[in-house]
């Protein structure tokens, strides 16, 4: 069973930098985009970035300029560089995978503070 595993997030001052991590354990087959989400308290999940099997990107216009989305393929991991961060980032971050079948990963906290 596929599972996705995020990692990298923590609590930062505004203008850090944090890179989040999602690693796919097992192998995901036919995959039509990798992406990230987040959710901040009261709010609906909002998607981030997309990277799909052409390696198009596309980004929210909240995190145009500061974040970047990247995957390596061989180690089946998708990352997503946030730098720049503001404290309207801060949300639980998900990553999400599109394939035959659509998997999530259980989230990691982003906190920035002022």
């Amino acid at each position: 069973q596929v599972q996705l595993v995020e990692s990298g997030g923590g609590l930062v001052q505004a203008g850090g930098s944090l890179r989040l991590s999602c690693a796919a354990s097992g192998l995901i087959d036919s995959i039509n985009t990798m992406n990230w989400y987040r959710q901040a308290p009261g709010k609906p999940r909002e998607l981030v970035a997309v990277l799909d099997n052409s390696g198009a990107i596309g980004y929210a216009d909240s995190v145009k300029g500061r974040f970047t989305i990247s995957r390596d393929i061989a180690e089946n991991t998708v990352y997503l560089q946030m730098n720049s961060l503001k404290p309207d980032d801060t949300a639980v971050y998900y990553c999400n995978i599109v394939a035959r079948n659509t998997y999530w990963g259980r989230g990691t906290q982003v906190t920035v503070s002022s």
